[in-house]
């Protein structure tokens, strides 16, 4: 069904001063590195090659609802990160565990060989905040973290459907590999203040 959430950014009307508001917003949640984690800022040391895209891949919990439901034909963070793989082959690829699967919490670990497949690099330390100022796109399935991401200027390409996807502010691909939208297109400002 339609969510509050969905239907105010689908048919709601965001005034001047309301955009300000939110812009106002973005640039503090910006300029605290503001994250759903507030992990240590400390950025992981990241041997980036010069001359390859850098592509950060956030993991999620896998029985998380925002997966389940929101996930289409994604079927956890191995899926995931093979079609970011076979979709990129020439990037740069580091993957970032979720913390609460790292801690041992919560469903959603990517084996060692399949690690190797598809990352070139794993990161579990430092916060998405931080790791926003080095990456040229993020590629995930539901998480926050494209939404984060987006904030702070980041091209992100979504593989399900979290609330910011579809509004024309990010890449969204369909389960048959296509491009879906909502039908509408948002500032990032008016989606700040519809959230």
């Amino acid at each position: 069904g339609d969510s509050d959430l969905r239907r105010l950014l689908r048919d709601g009307q965001f005034d001047p001063a309301l955009l300000a508001r939110a812009r106002r917003l973005i640039d503090r949640i910006v300029a605290g590195g503001i994250t759903k984690y507030n992990l240590a800022e400390n950025r992981p040391r990241i041997p980036w090659p010069p001359a390859r895209r850098r592509l950060l891949v956030p993991g999620q919990v896998e029985d998380d609802l925002s997966v389940r439901l929101g996930g289409g034909l994604v079927r956890g963070n191995i899926d995931l990160l093979a079609r970011v793989r076979a979709a990129n082959p020439d990037a740069f690829i580091v993957y970032k565990p979720h913390p609460d699967v790292v801690a041992g919490r919560r469903n959603g670990a990517v084996g060692a060989a399949a690690l190797r497949r598809y990352a070139d690099r794993v990161v579990r330390g430092g916060s998405i905040a931080a790791l926003c100022g080095e990456i040229d796109e993020l590629h995930t399935l539901t998480s926050l973290s494209g939404f984060e991401a987006l904030l702070r200027g980041v091209s992100v390409t979504v593989y399900g459907r979290p609330f910011y996807a579809g509004w024309g502010l990010t890449r969204d691909i369909a389960p048959d590999g296509g491009i879906w939208h909502r039908g509408r297109v948002l500032s990032l400002e008016e989606l700040a203040a519809g959230a």
